[in-house]
């Protein structure tokens, strides 16, 4: 649904008085409940923005008086006309179902915003759009909560939800929102956009960024897990935009629905709402690959550089030669995951290709074994088209594991019939060189991704234009490395022809590929 607040009609401020707007979701239907995105109150708090800074509930009393609050819904399938302050509650107009709504209170959920703390630093120079009014970090952590009798139904119950606990990272989701909030309902309201979780943070998986691309007006939509059973309200949309520096991020944050519901349970159990208790794990969709490529992919650190890189034994390594040209001592790190602890070794350069090859490329050997490590499964073929997913240390970086995005092999260029380039669509950040590309279908390696794209003159970033090096360049060299322990099996990635020096040419233009 659409939540919309206004002042009332003679308000001396035409800004302040709006309407400003939002998606919200309807999480019950007996009683009716709406759960949106805090920050649409902003311009009616009485204490400004310095309310959002309190640990406890806002009350209505913290807000200006008549106000008006509107939800607009609209029964599946109706065309739906433009919201109108003037329309009675309750009423249908072309499909358009608008219902007064009373807010019981806007609510911090400490959990979310701990996680947020810990995962976006100050010092990495993060700051969110898209929220209803403004750029206000501080209220992200805020949620609304409105009771709206015309949603009220004999019989209703709560929406089908779930706990964020039980998501993994590359679970499939579904985002319901409507960008521009009242802007256009007849054309927005209820978009879908589908996506997966990239990353996760706080206690309980309070956080959740995720690559489903959504607009300006989303914030407070829901978020879905599909499942055999039906979707599953799992999350709520809190910013659709984020940046890290002037670097677009390209990935939308979440809230968990029951990190929100444990903040609030004191406020609804005062308003005499009991909430059923959020099923904690459901049969969710499952993807066909059977590899995990989580357990591939390390962190790279050389002195204050850092990338990612692919285990391809328990002691090699590829990533990209300018996350380790540094040449200082370089730390190794695998996350923690199902069955194996965090695991940090030291390793050394085997082999860096030379400025002048395309191929940006460096093999690494690590001091010890990477314990309990199963190799990954090399592809031969590439199919223009197919869905892939990549996996580094790129967005969150070292805060929060690896995250994982996806998108489409778009297109594979090729030299003398030999793949020599791989384009994605997936969001690529910096951090995310020498990460692993995968089949979203067999799990098979692809490549590894060797940089995104930047318009240094416009000093824009484009995260879903990227480009990787096919895995079948370098696994003849690997293959001849492990017989005879010779780095120079590797020279041959130095003696690219003009064909491949052509098709990599963007390279060495500035303002435009980008190095991760």
């Amino acid at each position: 649904c659409v939540v919309s607040v206004s002042g009332p009609p003679d308000s001396s401020e035409a800004a302040a008085g709006g309407p400003w707007s939002c998606s919200g979701v309807i999480v019950s239907r007996g009683p009716g409940l709406v759960l949106c995105q805090g920050a649409v109150f902003s311009p009616f708090l009485r204490n400004g923005s310095a309310a959002w800074a309190q640990p406890r509930a806002l009350l209505p009393s913290a807000l200006q008086p008549q106000l008006r609050l509107l939800v607009l819904q609209s029964p599946a399938g109706a065309r739906v006309p433009a919201l109108d302050s003037r329309t009675p509650s309750g009423s249908v107009a072309g499909g358009l179902r608008q219902h007064e709504a009373r807010l019981l209170a806007l609510v911090p959920c400490e959990a979310f915003r701990r996680a947020l703390a810990r995962a976006f630093a100050q010092t990495e120079q993060w700051h969110f759009g898209g929220e209803a009014v403004g750029d206000e970090r501080e209220a992200l952590h805020w949620f609304a909560w409105l009771r709206v009798p015309g949603l009220d139904t004999p019989g209703g119950a709560w929406t089908a939800r779930v706990s964020a606990s039980c998501l993994r990272k590359g679970d499939g989701l579904l985002a319901c929102g409507s960008p521009f909030g009242a802007l256009c309902p007849d054309l927005f309201l209820n978009t879908l956009s589908r996506g997966v979780v990239s990353n996760l943070a706080g206690e309980e998986n309070a956080l959740v960024l995720t690559d489903a691309r959504c607009l300006p007006g989303t914030e407070g939509g829901g978020v879905f897990l599909p499942s055999p059973a039906g979707p599953y309200l799992v999350a709520i949309i809190a910013a659709s935009f984020c940046w890290k520096g002037a670097e677009w991020v390209g990935l939308t944050l979440l809230c968990s629905l029951a990190a929100i519901l444990r903040s609030s349970a004191e406020l609804l159990r005062e308003a005499g709402l009991a909430v059923p208790p959020v099923p904690g794990l459901v049969a969710a969709v499952q993807a066909g690959a059977k590899q995990d490529p989580l357990g591939w992919t390390v962190l790279v650190e050389c002195g204050v550089t850092w990338g990612s890189g692919v285990l391809l034994t328990p002691r090699l390594l590829l990533t990209c030669r300018h996350v380790v040209e540094a040449r200082a001592p370089l730390r190794v790190t695998l996350a923690p995951g199902p069955g194996r602890a965090a695991t940090i070794l030291g390793g050394h350069v085997v082999f860096i290709t030379e400025e002048s090859s395309p191929f940006d490329v460096a093999v690494v050997e690590l001091e010890e074994s990477m314990p309990c490590f199963v190799p990954p499964c090399l592809a031969d073929t590439f199919l223009p088209g197919e869905e892939v997913r990549v996996v580094g240390y790129g967005a969150l970086g070292r805060a929060c594991g690896p995250s994982v995005t996806a998108g489409v092999l778009s297109a594979v260029v090729a030299v003398a019939g030999c793949p020599v380039m791989l384009q994605t669509t997936c969001a690529v950040h910096g951090g995310s060189s020498g990460g692993p590309l995968v089949s979203s279908r067999s799990g098979c390696l692809l490549g590894i991704v060797a940089s995104n794209t930047r318009d240094t003159s416009a000093g824009a970033t484009y995260p879903h234009l990227n480009f990787c090096i096919p895995i079948t360049v370098l696994q003849s060299p690997v293959a001849c490395y492990r017989r005879t322990s010779d780095p120079a099996a590797f020279t041959v990635l130095n003696q690219a022809g003009k064909g491949v020096q052509a098709a990599w040419r963007l390279q060495r233009q500035p303002g435009l590929p980008s190095k991760l």
